[in-house]
């Protein structure tokens, strides 16, 4: 959910976007129908259900969300309207019961006023007292239908694909060399002696995947064998492919083994195409892949823990000449998002599966797995692993890249000072030394934290001398140190580099407000000079205020959109 200090800070995008570009899963602004109350109020309660559905978020109304401009799109909510009235219809209108928390914002334009909207997540599926319901999904509410009622069951623990019984507990439906996988798995992640000293079965029963004698789906997952899985699991099954292009593959393996057996496969598979790399840097020597094996080993946990074992198709990897592709069936589930997915609260489709391995050390219930894998690339300069939900299904990428030296010998070096560099670290020094600058919300994004913790995040790494501020506000953005460049960079000094880019778009801008003007043509608005510079809207606005400090002869605009940059009017326009 979203703050007043956020939402204040979106309100200023206003000038440049529309509201519904600055929508999210957890955000919706909505203009208040000032005709009809009843109208507004079955909104309000449409919007609750949409958003307590989809885990919770934030709804500003008094907003129109097609409108760019501020003044133009901040309408307002007229005094008259009760928020205590509001709270009561959303209660007594939606089951279960849904009790939001209204906040007032105050605001120069329109009414002086919006109203917040904050739903807490709750225990779904909620819809209003007739039947009705949606979800939301990305910036949408959609219909809540059966095929979403049910991804909701599963989100919610109510269904567990996994925990169905399915087979009588006896040794027949095992496979011996399944469980000698898992237990050298589990003994090589130091799981708990007293489990792996259990014999089959006791094992499987301490684990949880014996109930009334009976052998859980999960069990076969994890310890049958073929015909056991093939009979109980038809769904399940994976295929190995080293493509030889996009469209042709040299080498194909399809095979239908227990979890622990799959993965150790798949690795074997792997292997002849990711060997250990020994490099000598002094008093460091690193040993290297080209795809980390901890990178590796959570994306292949993680495809055959969360697929959707109900929709037949493979657990699928593609090993290219220049990516690594590990894909599954099964979206994602409880509002992760390729965008949230760092540090949303872990979820899992199969809870009894996740559960077991986790209890063998061999899944992290903690939704350390992903940073895991970033981490593991990202302290060899290499990129982080790409994550997209395609369909109804997840595929993870990672890069053939190799390992940047340098790079990781500054990361030993701060390790033996006791400074352990976290993914948002790693993150900012990668992407600062591809490009000359940082914004805070650039950062938040690509960090996925609010602008809030992206701000105190920044602050530490200053205070601890990796970079450095300029600008003030919202138009503050942050560099990395010189003298680190210098150390972790082959691409000379930044800062010159910096003024050459900065300058040449200060040429370039002035260069074409010249030429309108000589052709009689009107100048140049923000929005156009970031479309020629690729820079952001406050950026734009330090660039055109050097530049016109340099050059009286060009016009400052005044507020609003419309406004625009003049060549030979002079600062007030005369």
């Amino acid at each position: 959910m979203r703050t007043l200090q956020d939402i204040t800070e979106l309100l200023d995008k206003l000038e440049d976007q529309t509201a519904d570009e600055l929508e999210d899963q957890d955000l919706d602004f909505k203009q208040w129908d000032t005709k009809s109350r009843d109208k507004s109020v079955r909104q309000v309660v449409h919007m609750a259900v949409c958003m307590a559905n989809g885990g919770g978020g934030t709804v500003v109304f008094g907003v129109a969300d097609q409108v760019t401009g501020r003044s133009e799109a901040i309408i307002g909510v007229p005094p008259e309207v009760d928020v205590n009235l509001l709270k009561k219809a959303v209660y007594d209108q939606t089951d279960p019961k849904i009790m939001p928390v209204f906040e007032t914002l105050p605001v120069p334009e329109g009414f002086g006023r919006l109203l917040i909207m904050q739903i807490h997540p709750g225990l779904p599926p909620y819809t209003d007292t007739a039947g009705t319901g949606s979800i939301r999904i990305g910036k949408e509410c959609k219909p809540l239908t059966g095929t979403l009622r049910r991804k909701i069951s599963i989100e919610t623990g109510e269904t567990d694909f996994s925990a169905e019984l399915v087979a009588p507990a006896d040794p027949s439906s095992l496979s011996p060399t399944a469980l000698e996988t898992l237990r050298n798995q589990a003994n090589a992640e130091r799981a708990p002696d007293d489990l792996l000293k259990l014999d089959d079965l006791e094992l499987l029963s301490a684990l949880g995947l014996i109930k009334k004698h009976q052998l859980t789906r999960a069990a076969i997952l994890i310890a049958g064998h073929e015909d056991a899985l093939r009979r109980h699991v038809p769904g399940f099954n994976w295929t190995f492919l080293q493509m030889a292009s996009d469209t042709n593959y040299s080498n194909r393996e399809d095979r239908i083994t227990a979890i622990p057996f799959s993965v150790k496969r798949v690795e074997e598979l792997l292997l002849p195409f990711n060997p250990i790399t020994t490099l000598e840097q002094g008093l460091f020597h690193f040993e290297y892949r080209i795809w980390p094996e901890v990178a590796i080993r959570e994306a292949l946990m993680n495809a055959f823990c969360h697929a959707d074992f109900r929709i037949a198709g493979p657990i699928m990897v593609k090993l290219y000449s220049d990516r690594l592709e590990i894909s599954n069936n099964g979206g994602f589930i409880g509002g992760i998002t390729p965008d949230n997915i760092l540090h949303h609260q872990p979820a899992a489709r199969n809870p009894l599966l996740v559960e077991a391995l986790t209890r063998l050390r061999l899944v992290n219930r903690s939704n350390l797995g992903v940073s895991r894998m970033y981490k593991a690339l990202l302290m060899e300069g290499k990129e982080p692993p790409m994550i997209q939900e395609i369909g109804e299904s997840v595929c993870v990428t990672f890069l053939k890249r190799e390992m940047a030296t340098g790079f990781r010998m500054f990361v030993a070096q701060e390790s033996r000072k006791g400074r352990d560099l976290g993914v948002d670290t790693l993150l900012i020094l990668q992407y600062l030394l591809k490009h000359p600058e940082l914004e805070t919300s650039v950062a938040a994004g690509m960090c996925q934290r609010s602008h809030g913790q992206m701000r105190e995040i920044l602050s530490a790494m200053e205070k601890a001398g990796y970079i450095e501020h300029g600008g003030a506000g919202r138009g503050m953005y942050w560099t990395v140190r010189p003298e680190l460049y210098q150390q972790l960079s082959e691409s000379g000094y930044p800062e010159r580099e910096r003024r050459i880019d900065w300058d040449a778009a200060k040429t370039r801008v002035l260069s074409i407000l010249m030429n309108r003007s000589k052709k009689g043509l009107p100048g140049l608005g923000n929005a156009e000079i970031r479309q020629i510079t690729r820079y952001s809207r406050h950026k734009v606005l330090r660039l055109m205020k050097e530049l016109a400090d340099e050059n009286p002869e060009i016009s400052r605009p005044g507020p609003g959109r419309k406004g625009r940059y003049e060549y030979g009017l002079g600062e007030h326009g005369d």
